[in-house]
């Protein structure tokens, strides 16, 4: 089978490790959409590579940035996909089954995703099977707008497929510090718009039981080492993000007192 009538939607910033075998996964489709936010690396010119449509956009948001890149999809079936992600063949010909076949009635489609972590497939700790809708017809949905954690929203009834996704997150430690720092921000950001407020006492306890729910109770510690760092790393994400919710909230206590 030849290339399909679907679009991908791809948000990009400095991902030359990532987005070769994220393209090379998805040359079944007939329209790629890579939109860039600034990359500085080799990123466009492997993207060019494939005949994707690229496109440079300032900075929004992942929902309203993935909002853009679909916004940018011309053809029935829309696929978002991150460039740290793969489609595997066997995931990849029920996708063609799917968008070829006229009497499929289903909005969109969701898939288990396969996350890959220093080398090892956690299945541990809630990352697997880790459910994600990413294929819909192109007017039955969108992303949320979630700055962080956002998701696909579609009308209509979403079938649930058992052909994975593959992910391989961000396994060298600097990196993920420079993630935690970001998306803690995002995270206290948001839940300080939501009129939510916490403490810096508060947010070691919500830090240590996310590590022992994370380690013990959902059994993070099956899977080794790599196990080990994904529990210290989202109890530690989760102590910066309520932290900075409570500097915000005494930022902003402070502001409204010097009024």
């Amino acid at each position: 089978m030849g290339k399909i009538p679907l679009s991908v939607a791809i948000i990009t910033k400095n991902e030359e490790g990532n987005i070769l075998p994220c393209l090379q996964s998805i040359s079944f489709a007939q329209q790629i959409v890579v939109v860039d936010s600034g990359s500085t690396d080799k990123t466009l010119e492997i993207a060019a590579g494939f005949d994707c449509e690229i496109y440079s956009e300032e900075w929004r948001g992942f929902g309203l940035q993935k909002q853009l890149a679909i916004e940018k999809c011309r053809l029935p079936w829309i696929l978002v996909l991150d460039a740290d992600e793969r489609i595997p063949p066997a995931t990849a010909d029920i996708i063609k089954k799917i968008v070829t076949d006229p009497d499929v009635r289903q909005a969109g489609f969701s898939f288990p995703r396969k996350n890959y972590f220093q080398g090892r497939w956690i299945k541990h700790a809630g990352w697997w099977p880790d459910r994600i809708v990413r294929l819909f017809r192109k007017d039955e949905g969108k992303m949320s707008e979630a700055v962080v954690h956002e998701s696909v929203v579609v009308r209509g009834d979403i079938g649930s497929l058992d052909v994975v996704i593959e992910h391989y997150t961000e396994s060298r430690l600097s990196k993920i510090i420079r993630k935690i720092d970001r998306y803690s921000t995002l995270g206290a950001e948001t839940a300080f718009k939501e009129g939510k407020s916490s403490t810096t006492g508060g947010a070691f306890l919500r830090a240590f039981f996310t590590f022992i729910q994370d380690y013990f109770f959902r059994l993070g510690i099956l899977d080794g080492m790599p196990g080990l760092t994904l529990a210290v790393t989202d109890s530690v994400n989760k102590f910066f993000k309520y932290a900075k919710l409570s500097e915000l909230s005494k930022t902003n206590r402070g502001v409204v007192n010097d009024r």
